[in-house]
């Protein structure tokens, strides 16, 4: 069994309100978990028993462990890597899965819906130090669609199946700007539309930006609300904006969006994430289709449809991904949608919205 006194940890929630979340010092035995916190230290013993759902996830630099107690989620974070070894063997020895921060937020954050929601936004903003992230949230934002942009059917919702792929309206993600090498457990929701995705694109795992080793993740993201219409037989639309350090990594992420199937492959790796939110897999028979909106504003944008089926849900759904990039920008606009051939020039036009955004500094959101 391993023991354990590891410094210079900070904690959120507190333990009890108002009470001291920084410095912590972790101990560990046979037993218990013993948390000091606070200066003089204030001392909360857990029964490893009453500990549940241990998590622990290793940034480039720095270390976030998860645990439930009492039925609140709390987390410990570290702004480097001391100890990890030996918080990583003490969280396997309980049980617990280690974990390690990826790329594509969008995709990321998936998955921190479906297992810590309320948390994932949070802790990735503990580590950021960007002095340029107010400036490159308030850029993100202002790209975003807004309900000025939508004919006066449309409203916000928090009843939509894009809640499986969508982070939370608004919360913002800040990330350390790292690449990735290690990949993520395999059995996972990110690893399975990983597979289907670098497959489909005939790409391997160690090359491939987009759920890969070789991506690279934005400064800053931040999503619209979902919003629904009865018209045009039915729509959920969202848009989820990037910003990303330098322009650079824009197009080297552009480069292989590029490729001739990018929008089928990354459509139906979408729709794996969404049903995995409803422990479905994404039959073998689905067959996802490549597309290309028809915009007047100059810039790359590529897009795939695919069938989708959700419980609950008698009609034919589509899932449809457009994926638009410009200079320091990748914006994703997801919708879900009753019936294509209906919503398609709407949704270019919609496209065409954000691309303009991107592309001009007079057509920002308001």
């Amino acid at each position: 069994m391993t023991t354990l006194r590891s410094e210079d940890w900070a904690v959120r929630p507190s333990f009890v309100p108002n009470g001291p979340t920084s410095p912590v010092v972790l101990l560990a035995d046979d037993t218990t978990l013993t948390q000091l916190a606070g200066i003089p230290a204030v001392a909360w013993q857990t029964p490893w028993s009453e500990i549940s759902n241990l998590e622990l996830i290793r940034f480039a630099h720095q270390m976030a462990l998860f645990a439930t107690i009492g039925g609140v989620r709390y987390c410990w974070r570290h702004r480097d890597l001391t100890d990890y070894e030996a918080i990583r063997a003490l969280v396997l020895e309980h049980g617990g899965e280690v974990n390690r921060r990826r790329r594509r937020a969008g995709v990321l954050v998936v998955v921190a819906i479906v297992v810590v929601a309320s948390f994932a936004g949070g802790i990735a903003a503990w580590f950021n130090r960007d002095s340029h992230s107010v400036n490159e949230l308030a850029d993100a934002r202002s790209v975003n669609l807004t309900l000025k942009d939508l004919p006066s059917s449309w409203y916000t919702t928090s009843n939509a199946v894009l809640n499986y792929l969508v982070p939370a309206a608004g919360k913002v993600y800040r990330f350390t700007n790292t690449t990735t090498t290690t990949a993520p457990a395999q059995n996972s929701s990110f690893a399975k539309a990983a597979t289907i995705f670098q497959t489909c694109l005939g790409i391997t795992n160690r090359h491939d930006r987009i759920y890969g080793a070789a991506g690279q993740e934005p400064d800053v993201q931040v999503s619209s609300p979902i919003f629904t219409t009865n018209s045009l037989g039915g729509i959920e639309l969202a848009s989820t904006t990037q910003y990303y350090h330098t322009s650079v990594m824009v197009k080297k992420d552009t480069h292989e969006m590029s490729m001739t199937n990018f929008g089928s492959c990354f459509v139906k790796s979408s729709a794996s994430l969404i049903l995995s939110g409803f422990g479905l897999a994404v039959p073998k028979t689905a067959v996802a289709s490549d597309w290309q909106p028809q915009t007047f504003a100059k810039g790359w944008h590529r897009g795939g449809t695919v069938a989708i089926t959700v419980p609950g849900v008698s009609a034919k759904l589509q899932l449809v991904m457009i994926v638009i990039t410009h200079g320091h920008y990748e914006v994703t606009l997801s919708a879900i949608v009753h019936s294509f051939a209906k919503s398609q020039s709407f949704l270019a036009n919609e496209a065409n919205v954000l691309l303009s955004r991107m592309t001009s500094s007079t057509s920002k959101a308001v």
